[in-house]
């Protein structure tokens, strides 16, 4: 490359910035990546543009830019090269593997995990291990390996305690409760959310935990407390795969309890969202719509629902999934035959947890 060429197409990246809105978070993010590799090219150290590279993958993610965020990933190890810190090294591999997983690539995010663990063992830094631990467990987990998940995280969780890591012990006991609940045992998942919850010190970290919450409480048929839950996530605000959920389980409760003016707003909100939903997010809340259509009593729109709930969980290989839905489509001519009575609303029915009553309870005194 000729000397002046770099400043060439730096006065062009940055001649670009100037003409994007100037009140866009990743405007700033972009701004902030020209600047840092201005002072990595003038030092020639390309450790200077790997925070403004890995916030900006973070900020993509958030935003479920998740191919983008992954190439953003990849850049800043193709960038550091062998002068990458250790840290910034197993940070992008971990990252990368979250990523991957959310794409549902499980043989690359568990290969990702692996090397992160390895690389983090290698380097002493025993937190950066016990997270890599958790994410394969989660991998293996979306795989639908729940045996295998619930051993690890059991022993990466005793581990975590041992070693006094508040962070790790957090994630394990929120990746486990997520295994429960999924094994079908929510009332046991209830107690290890909550833990997380409160170990958690981070506010995105909590808000994830009480849209995890909302989903399981409901299950259990605690309407009120999951309402209570996913409310907050909304009202604070969160990323908006979190947000996504929390909005498609408080239309999911209000169906529940035969409220269609509820089902109807709730449903605006997730309709609005539509565009920017993930394969995984979207299948849910066709899925959710289908399932309150039906309780409504509308199922040939319940049916289609389903159908196209159906058609993307196969396209992005979401095999749970797939198996769900077709138990529900299956289901909707004996649910039409129950619900040609009047509508009522549903009941809730006592859980026998006293747990989960010390969680719903804790959930209601949550500033408003």
């Amino acid at each position: 490359m000729r000397p002046d060429a770099f400043g060439y197409q730096l006065a062009a990246m940055a001649r670009v910035c100037r003409e994007l809105p100037g009140d866009s978070t990743e405007t700033a993010h972009l701004v902030g990546l020209v600047q840092a590799a201005s002072d990595a090219y003038r030092t020639r150290d390309a450790q200077l543009v790997v925070p403004a590279l890995l916030a900006y993958a973070h900020y993509l993610e958030d935003e479920l830019l998740l191919n983008e965020a992954l190439e953003v990933l990849e850049t800043v190890l193709r960038v550091g090269g062998d002068t990458l810190r250790s840290s910034d090294r197993v940070g992008a591999r971990l990252r990368a593997a979250r990523v991957l997983r959310k794409l549902n690539e499980f043989d690359a995010a568990e290969e990702a995990y692996e090397e992160a663990g390895t690389l983090a063992a290698a380097g002493g830094d025993r937190h950066s291990e016990l997270l890599s631990r958790i994410g394969r467990a989660n991998a293996v987990m979306s795989r639908g390996n729940l045996q295998e998940a619930t051993v690890s995280l059991e022993g990466t969780l005793r581990d975590a305690e041992t070693s006094g890591d508040r962070e790790a012990q957090a994630r394990a006991h929120q990746v486990l409760a997520v295994v429960l609940s999924v094994r079908g045992e929510p009332s046991e998942a209830i107690p290890h959310e909550w833990r997380a919850f409160e170990l958690y010190e981070d506010e995105p970290s909590r808000m994830r935990v009480l849209s995890d919450l909302g989903i399981m409480l409901l299950r259990v048929g605690d309407v009120r407390g999951a309402e209570c839950a996913l409310t907050q996530v909304v009202q604070h605000g969160a990323s908006q795969d979190v947000v996504d959920n929390a909005l498609i389980e408080l239309m999911n409760c209000a169906s529940y309890k035969r409220d269609r003016v509820g089902f109807e707003r709730w449903r605006e909100h997730c309709v609005a969202r539509q565009a920017k939903m993930p394969p995984n997010i979207l299948m849910d809340f066709l899925l959710k719509d289908g399932i309150g259509r039906a309780r409504f009593g509308q199922f040939e729109r319940a049916d289609a629902l389903l159908a196209n709930a159906l058609r993307i969980a196969e396209n992005a290989g979401l095999h749970e999934f797939e198996f769900r839905v077709e138990r529900m489509k299956n289901g909707l001519r004996d649910c039409h035959q129950g619900c040609e009575g009047p509508l009522v609303a549903a009941t809730e029915p006592a859980c026998d947890s006293e747990a989960v009553r010390e969680v719903s309870a804790a959930l209601a005194n949550l500033a408003p």
